[in-house]
C-alpha cells in the first residue's frame, strides 16, 4: 500500500538539509522520500517487503541499502525502527527459504526467472548466487542494533540464517568439489549465465569463498570476487560481537576461522603488482594466477572498501587501487562532457553510474573533490531530481532505469555525510572562537 505522507522525522531531516544547503534540498527531498513512499510495503506478519523500484521483486542487497539512510532516524522514531526491523525479518525468512537466491517474490507466485536451470521455487524471482546478497542483511541487522540499541531482531531464525550463511561460505571455499550450486539461463547474453554447465570457470582453493555473480547480477569472470570477499570479512567480524552468536561456541569458532581464511586468501591471492600503480586489489581472481583488473559501479566494489569497513581510506593498497580504478586503466572508467566516473558492463558502454559517483564522494578524503562530485550528480539527473542506474556523460538526459531506489538512497547517504562533515566543522569553529587566548 502506497504511503502518501512521510513521517515527521524524515521531514525534519529534509528541513535540516534545506537550512544547510538550499540548492541540494529539493534533490534530497525527492530521493530521501522515494524509498519510503514508493518501495516499502508493511505486511501483516510484521515484515516489510521492499521492491527495487521498477522491478516488483525484493533483492536482499538492494533492500538493505535502500533503508540504510533511515537508520539515523530509527532510535527516536518507533515507526521507522519497526519498518527497518520488518525488512530484516523478511530478509531472514528469504535466506532460510534459499540462501543461494538473490531476489524473491512477495509470495510464492512463480514470477521471475522460473525457466532458469537451477533449483528454482515459486517464491524465488532469481537465483543468481552472489556473496554480497548474504553480507547486506547481516550488515543491516548489525547497524540497526548499533543505531537503536534494539536486539529483538536477533531471533532464533536470525541465528539459523547466520548458520546457513556460514555453512554456505565454507562450502563455497571448495566450489570445485563440494558445491552443488549450478546456474544456467537460456540466453545469448553470456553475463546472464555461468559457463561449464552452470558451474563457472575453474578455481583453486585460496581461503576465499566463491561467487557466481557480481552485485551487478552479471556473471563473474573469475570466481573469487575480491570486494565481496572483503565485505564478507567485515560482516563476519560483526557477527563475533552479537550476543546470540556468542551462545554458540562451535558457530563462533567457524566464523573466526572463516574470517581468517578469507582475509589470508585476499592477502595472498587478491593483490596484483601493477607496473604503474604498484600493489592493487584485483577485482576478481581464480587462484591460478589469472586476474580481472577493473572495478564495477555496483557495491561492494573496490572503490567502496573503506565505506564497507574493510580498510581505512589512507590504506596504501587501497589508495593505489583507487588511483587505478579512477583512471582509464580501468576499462569501465569513462569520461564525457558533463562527468567522468565508473560504469559497468551491465549497462551501455561509456555510461556512468550515480552509485559510483556517490561512493567516490563518500570515500574521498578531499572536501573539494566531494563537492565537485555533488555538483556532477545535481547536473546529470536528466531534469528529474532523482538518481538513475546510469547515464550518458555527454548527454545526461539519456539514462537507464528512471526508478532505481538504491541510487537514490546512496545519493542521500552522500549528502548526509557532507551535512555531518560541515556541521562538525561549524561546531569546531564556534568552539575555537569562544576560547580565551592564552596570556603569559
Amino acid at each position: 500500500m502506497k504511503k502518501q505522507v512521510i513521517p515527521d522525522a524524515m521531514e525534519e531531516m529534509i528541513e535540516n538539509i534545506a537550512h544547510w544547503n538550499p540548492r541540494v534540498s529539493e534533490y534530497f527531498r525527492h530521493c530521501y522520500s522515494n524509498t519510503y513512499l514508493s518501495t516499502l510495503e508493511h505486511q501483516e506478519d510484521g515484515t516489510t517487503f521492499v521492491i527495487t523500484g521498477d522491478i516488483p521483486a525484493m533483492w536482499l542487497r538492494d533492500s538493505a541499502a535502500q533503508v540504510r539512510p533511515y537508520l539515523p532516524l530509527a532510535k527516536a522514531n518507533p515507526e521507522m525502527a519497526n519498518l527497518i526491523a520488518g525488512v530484516i525479518k523478511k530478509q531472514v525468512a528469504f535466506i532460510l527459504k534459499d540462501p543461494y537466491a538473490n531476489a524473491f517474490n512477495k509470495e510464492a507466485n512463480g514470477h521471475g526467472h522460473q525457466e532458469d536451470l537451477t533449483a528454482m521455487t515459486p517464491g524465488v524471482w532469481e537465483r543468481k548466487y552472489e556473496i554480497d546478497s548474504l553480507c547486506y542483511p547481516i550488515q543491516l541487522a548489525y547497524l540497526f542494533w548499533r543505531a537503536t540499541g534494539r536486539t529483538d531482531h536477533f531471533t532464533p531464525e536470525f541465528l539459523q540464517a547466520v548458520t546457513a550463511i556460514v555453512e554456505l561460505w565454507r562450502v563455497e571455499q571448495d566450489h570445485e568439489t563440494a558445491s552443488t550450486y549450478r546456474f544456467e539461463r537460456k540466453t545469448d547474453v553470456l553475463s546472464d549465465t555461468l559457463s561449464h554447465h552452470g558451474k563457472g570457470s575453474a578455481v583453486k582453493r585460496t581461503g576465499m569463498t566463491w561467487s557466481g555473480f557480481r552485485p551487478s547480477d552479471d556473471a563473474c569472470t573469475f570466481g573469487y570476487l575480491v570486494p565481496s570477499n572483503a565485505f564478507a570479512t567485515v560482516v563476519l567480524g560483526y557477527l563475533l560481537t552479537i550476543d546470540i552468536i556468542k551462545t554458540e561456541p562451535e558457530l563462533l569458532r567457524k566464523i573466526e576461522e572463516l574470517k581468517l581464511d578469507i582475509e589470508t586468501g585476499i592477502r595472498h591471492y587478491g593483490i596484483y603488482e601493477h607496473e604503474i600503480y604498484g600493489p592493487i586489489y584485483a577485482y576478481e581472481t581464480d587462484g591460478y594466477g589469472h586476474f580481472n583488473l577493473m572495478d564495477d559501479a555496483n557495491i561492494p566494489s573496490l572503490l567502496s572498501l573503506p565505506y564497507l569497513g574493510f580498510c581505512s581510506p589512507e590504506d596504501t593498497i587501497y589508495q593505489n587501487t583507487r588511483r587505478f580504478i579512477l583512471s582509464e586503466e580501468n576499462p569501465y572508467f569513462f569520461k564525457g562532457k558533463f562527468a567522468e566516473g565508473i560504469g559497468s558492463p551491465h549497462t551501455p558502454h561509456h555510461f556512468i553510474w550515480p552509485l559510483a559517483l556517490s561512493m567516490q564522494g563518500l570515500t574521498a578524503q578531499d572536501t573539494t573533490e566531494k563537492y565537485k562530485l555533488l555538483d556532477v550528480l545535481l547536473q546529470t539527473d536528466g531534469g528529474t531530481q532523482l538518481m538513475h542506474e546510469s547515464f550518458d556523460p555527454n548527454h545526461p538526459e539519456s539514462y537507464t532505469r528512471p526508478w532505481f531506489s538504491w541510487a537514490n538512497a546512496m545519493f542521500c547517504e552522500f549528502v548526509m555525510s557532507l551535512f555531518e562533515l560541515e556541521t562538525k566543522e561549524l561546531l569546531h569553529q564556534a568552539k575555537v572562537s569562544q576560547q580565551v587566548p592564552f596570556k603569559k
